[in-house]
């Protein structure tokens, strides 16, 4: 919250707090213990700036009616050194106070001094954050989900951030496992049919291009050398070539996408390392596994039943999911995803140490959480300590229909396709344009379109159109200088009022969004914020003859450049001074 709106809002409540003991001290308000009251941002500011249900929260303390209540307390209201130049009481009791001119003249002051951290804020109080997003198979290229998946989790965790938390960003590399069983017959398969060999590759397999394309590159350094060796050592030697491409690719297009990440985990060193084991026996040890037709299974049943009535479900609503146990250890000796990930995600928030750990995954998934919220409560875990975004699927529109084909490949276009095409401002802006968990439609028209309907081109615009202003004006030899509060005082207008009144609120923005995991607060925040100059800019025209007044709105439209530029820079897209 603003330093600024915080303050306000504390006058407020000492206002009202001194009001009704005087109030009890004159007999108008019996003696009687004052309830907790709220004070808000009404509707409609005609109302107030402000508004308190003071009144109505203690009807039943004073046993008065409300209406009463907000007289007695209207009659001892003090406002002198405060934020407020007068109070009124509307309809029942409601008790609405009217912010005064230093109040906006304190507001641009405070984002002046705060530079490039206006918007920050110690919400978070240093919890380290966790923030794994992306995490896509290694065996194949990126895909349309991940590049939501990407523009979410990079700038949930920029946000999480400017709210006061300690983030890490980190990317989850399937290294072991099935997934690379399949990789490595997949790139046998090709690198046999490449060198003329009569072969079949199953349906289950990785059909991709890519899969062809280390294969033949294998080739290129190894020939046909390998195919007289064994298929266990022709199959390692594929792996170990493609693999490390394949995620030197992978980190590239991250580059590309501007994402930054602070680990790449590899799932490989929990098996190498003895956390995979060391979590299974921790489950056998706490008597959640048992053994059948030579596996290792996990009681997720048992366990999800226990959660489900400690949050008070009936066994009726329970028994209607059918719950099944997982697999953990199969018969042929090979742990599951399921796991790794139990022992991936206690490496997260035991052995690090995270206060919480955030995934984001897929719909898809949406089955996968409470068993793995679940199974941290069966290694020693709070399941409240991990949190899982779901995200939904993407499509891609063009001309009003789905697009579906890559021309390159023709296949699913993949996010290095996505990324040739699209401006990368675009792609990241608009894929957080929407909450996670609604379904979205990614018009690649409206992505390359240079026009205000364009909601990255709208909120960038409004970032150039001031650095026009302001070079246009030092060309008039205007030069732009610091303000006093009495100038401030004389941006009156009802367009100049409520652009200050919105740059207050950006605070409460950032950590709304954090704690909804909602980066779309913030783009909101830049559209409305855009739409809020542009309406100030087409009403009081800058340049005006008052030099203290032009100086005033020159200050402000620093303050609104310095702003937009904030959450561009926090959202990784580009606020040129051009366009």
């Amino acid at each position: 919250m603003s330093v600024t709106v915080n303050k306000a809002q504390n006058q407020i409540r000492q206002i009202i707090s001194t009001a009704i003991e005087k109030a009890k001290a004159q007999g108008l308000l019996p003696e009687a213990d004052s309830a907790e009251f709220s004070v808000e941002v009404p509707a409609d500011r005609q109302n107030g700036d402000y508004s308190t249900n003071a009144a109505m929260v203690n009807a039943r303390a004073f046993r008065l009616p409300p209406r009463k209540i907000a007289e007695a307390i209207v009659e001892n209201t003090d406002l002198e050194g405060t934020y407020f130049e007068k109070v009124e009481i509307a309809g029942p009791g409601f008790i609405n106070f009217f912010l005064c001119d230093i109040y906006y003249a304190d507001v641009l002051f405070e984002i002046r001094d705060a530079g490039e951290s206006y918007g920050r804020c110690d919400y978070g109080k240093g919890k380290k954050i966790n923030v794994e997003f992306v995490s896509a198979n290694p065996t194949g290229p990126m895909h349309m989900g991940n590049a939501r998946g990407g523009a979410l989790g990079d700038c949930l965790a920029a946000v999480l951030d400017y709210a006061g938390y300690e983030v890490s960003r980190e990317f989850y590399v399937n290294d072991a496992g099935n997934q690379i069983d399949k990789f490595a017959l997949s790139l046998d398969i090709r690198y046999q049919q490449l060198l003329g060999v009569d072969i079949e590759l199953p349906e289950d397999s990785y059909h991709g291009e890519d899969i062809k394309e280390r294969a033949a590159e294998f080739i290129e350094e190894y020939g046909n050398s390998y195919l007289e060796k064994s298929e266990a050592e022709r199959r390692k030697a594929l792996v170990e070539f493609a693999l490390p491409r394949n995620l030197d690719n992978m980190r590239k297009a991250m580059a590309k996408y501007r994402i930054d990440y602070d680990l790449w985990f590899s799932e490989l060193t929990l098996h190498n390392g003895g956390e995979l084991q060391e979590t299974i026996d921790i489950l056998t040890k706490g008597g959640h596994t048992y053994e059948k037709d030579g596996a290792l299974w996990y009681k997720n049943k048992d366990i999800q039943t226990e959660m489900l009535l400690a949050q008070g479900k009936t066994q009726d609503y329970i028994d209607k999911l059918e719950l099944k146990d997982d697999v953990l250890i199969r018969a042929n000796g090979n742990p599951t995803y399921f796991a790794a990930d139990i022992a991936y995600h206690r490496n997260k928030l035991e052995k690090r140490g995270f206060d919480k750990a955030i995934d984001v995954w897929g719909a898809d998934h949406h089955g996968h959480v409470a068993r793995m919220k679940g199974a941290m409560k069966a290694v020693g875990i709070d399941p409240d300590r991990l949190d899982i975004l779901l995200m939904q699927f993407v499509r891609l529109v063009r001309d009003g229909e789905v697009v579906r084909m890559s021309k390159r490949t023709g296949k699913a276009i993949t996010l290095v396709d996505l990324l040739n095409e699209v401006p990368i401002d675009a792609v990241r802006f608009l894929f957080n344009m929407r909450e996670p968990g609604s379904l979205m439609d990614f018009d690649l028209d409206l992505a390359v379109e240079q026009s205000s309907q364009n909601p990255v081109y709208y909120c960038q615009y409004a970032h150039a159109r001031i650095c026009s202003i302001i070079a246009k004006l030092e060309a008039e030899g205007k030069t732009a200088r610091d303000c006093t509060a009495e100038e401030l005082m004389l941006l009156t207008a009802t367009e100049e009022r409520e652009l200050i009144r919105f740059l207050s609120t950006l605070g409460d923005v950032i950590i709304n969004a954090a704690k909804n995991y909602d980066p779309a607060k913030v783009t909101h925040y830049a559209i409305d914020l855009a739409t809020c100059f542009h309406k100030f800019y087409n009403n009081c025209r800058v340049g005006v003859e008052d030099e203290s007044l032009m100086q005033a709105r020159i200050f402000l439209c620093l303050r609104v450049r310095d702003t937009m530029k904030s959450i561009l820079n926090m959202l990784r897209v580009d606020a040129p001074e051009r366009m």
